[in-house]
């Protein structure tokens, strides 16, 4: 079955010129041409664009690139680990979240006391947390949270709440940009970690977050399977 542009495009809600946009950049294949030259589409070609919305919607548009172009380059194995690690990398932060959580329950029960008078250096929090230094600093300057300043030789101080936002807003590293993640980050940025409730309620929203992205990817999953079934591989 043969598409014209206009008829694919609007079969998944994008214009003719986004998928003229994904041959030029090597995500799918150049379309054929019917005799009077007009572009035409296959149920390859289809296969490819329902992948590649699947997979920008689970992992971005950068890993979904990244696929692709293996994909063109016959390197099925490189797109399958590319893959793979991102679906590590979602578990890793599953885990942090879990971590942060009994963590928070154990302050909140009162097992554990909060520290925020002890201050940590920028390298200490890098240290403790495994975020680099110009992330840190980047969080910052976006808002999400505020260090103190020394007085004397003016070096950022941080405190036990700054390494739980940090830590939270590592869990979020790797989710794909969205109006729900900007939310998540906003909602890091004003928590109090005296207000145990209110932290608790961050965290599940998180957590249901992550659930969220792991059905997505599964999805993904599915229309990259599905393509890879209609392509020839070089073994």
């Amino acid at each position: 079955m043969d598409f014209r542009p206009k008829k694919l495009a609007e079969k998944y809600g994008l214009s003719a010129s986004t998928l003229r946009n994904y041959e030029a950049k090597g995500l799918m294949p150049p379309a054929d041409r019917s005799a009077n030259g007009y572009r035409m589409y296959t149920e390859r070609h289809e296969a490819y664009l329902a992948c590649i919305q699947a997979m920008a919607s689970a992992f971005g548009m950068e890993v979904t690139s990244e696929v692709m172009h293996c994909l063109g380059r016959n390197d099925l194995d490189d797109a399958l680990w590319i893959v793979r690690d991102k679906e590590v990398m979602l578990h890793r932060e599953k885990a942090s979240l879990d971590q942060l959580v009994q963590e928070l329950k154990s302050y909140s029960e009162g097992s554990h006391t909060y520290g925020f008078s002890r201050h940590f250096s920028i390298h200490e929090v890098s240290r403790l947390t495994g975020a680099p230094k110009s992330a840190i600093r980047y969080w910052e300057k976006s808002g999400l949270f505020s260090a103190e300043r020394d007085p004397d030789n003016k070096y950022r101080l941080y405190n036990e709440a700054h390494l739980f936002k940090i830590r939270m807003i590592q869990v979020l590293q790797s989710s794909v940009y969205s109006e729900e993640t900007v939310n998540l980050k906003q909602s890091i940025a004003i928590l109090e970690l005296e207000n145990s409730e209110h932290v608790i309620r961050i965290s599940e929203s998180i957590r249901a977050h992550l659930h969220q992205t792991i059905k997505l990817q599964m999805r993904a999953l599915y229309f990259l399977y599905r393509l890879i079934q209609t392509l020839e591989f070089k073994q």
